[in-house]
């Protein structure tokens, strides 16, 4: 461990976790800024491919005034190179991405300090929205999935992220992801009384619950259960369901109306997004989003559609702090949504066109 890294690991874990929604536009610059420097300088050191980047493609760092000037990596990078900052003996697992059969697949290194970090944040965000009572889980996937804690895709990464927030976990489907009807009635016997927590990939989820209840309306929940979902949109949004839709179909099919989304990728686990109650989704202190205009990169200005570039001040095994999605999105504001939490909120559309599918739960192949 060098010296640096262990200074910006202590500074990274002395960042207050109290409320994730805390600090003002003006504040949060100042904060992300200051660490985004040091990150990048600390990658550009360690990293010999994000370093080449940077020579070609950015301004020097110490030119950096605003988190606007912080040169985003392409997101696809991680499909073409091994990006990793600190040494192979320091990785405790690897996480991949989604894709579809002969498809490159992202690697991203997680070290002991980075993954500790990450589940805290992701902690700290999810309790922002559910509370901190631990309920009843259902998994809305099959178990086999997490077998494998060292090299995880991002379905088991993100399952095991959020199981912490239960207890009696669930798995309700088999391995053809079928749902496991019978055990499903008997588990929600044994619960009756309690609020269940749901969880599961989007498409997973529509598919193998929400549609394989639709004849059976007898599978009610508990009132004060939640279900979180993310993953791909793509293949809802082309069979017409939007986010509308799969939220009244839970309310019909499972009697929950407390839903709550989340947008997030396997390359900055823990800085996710969750979808507030009214219906945006919200960026915490640690981590932003900018939207630029996939024609010149620049800049856009709130309420532009553009390419989503997200930040987060999380990784520090390897350089995925700042990155370029194929991710359309919009901000809509900042500091005033009205659920009350300060940060941008803004709302994703779907991917640019012939950017390769790459939602978790698109495929049945991660």
């Amino acid at each position: 461990m060098t010296d640096q890294y262990a200074s910006l690991n202590k500074a990274l874990n002395q960042i207050d976790l109290g409320n994730p929604y805390a600090l003002s536009s003006l504040q949060k610059q100042s904060f992300l800024l200051n660490f985004l420097k040091e990150l990048s300088g600390f990658h550009a050191t360690h990293c010999i491919g994000y370093r080449n980047f940077l020579d070609v493609f950015s301004t020097p760092i110490s030119s950096w005034n605003n988190i606007l000037d912080v040169t985003p990596l392409p997101v696809r990078a991680f499909k073409m190179h091994d990006l990793v900052s600190v040494p192979s003996s320091d990785i405790i697992k690897t996480l991949t991405s989604s894709g579809t059969s002969g498809q490159a697949v992202s690697k991203i290194y997680v070290d002991g300090n980075t993954a500790k970090r990450q589940s805290k944040v992701l902690a700290a965000i999810t309790k922002n929205f559910i509370g901190k009572e631990r309920m009843p889980m259902i998994i809305v996937d099959n178990s086999d999935l997490i077998r494998d804690r060292k090299n995880l895709n991002a379905r088991a990464a993100g399952i095991l992220g959020y199981s912490i927030f239960g207890r009696d976990h669930f798995y309700c489907l088999d391995q053809n992801l079928k749902l496991k009807v019978e055990e499903l009635e008997q588990f929600l016997q044994d619960h009756q009384e309690s609020p269940i927590l749901i969880f599961g990939f989007t498409f997973i989820l529509w598919q193998s619950l929400i549609m394989a209840l639709d004849s059976n309306a007898s599978f009610k929940f508990h009132p004060n259960s939640i279900l979180i979902h993310g993953g791909g949109w793509k293949k809802l949004t082309e069979s017409a369901v939007t986010n509308e839709i799969f939220k009244e179909k839970i309310s019909n099919n499972l009697g929950i109306t407390n839903v709550f989304n989340y947008y997030g990728m396997i390359e900055q686990v823990g800085s996710i997004f969750m979808e507030c109650e009214a219906g945006f989704l919200h960026c915490p202190d640690y981590a932003d989003v900018i939207i630029r205009d996939p024609l010149n990169y620049m800049p856009s200005k709130n309420l532009t559609e553009g390419l989503v570039q997200v930040i987060s001040i999380l990784p520090l095994s390897y350089p995925g702090h700042s990155l370029l999605t194929e991710d359309l999105g919009t901000i809509h504001g900042e500091d005033n949504c009205s659920c009350g939490r300060k940060g941008k909120f803004f709302s994703i559309s779907g991917r640019m066109p012939m950017a390769e599918l790459r939602g978790c739960s698109d495929t049945r192949s991660v």
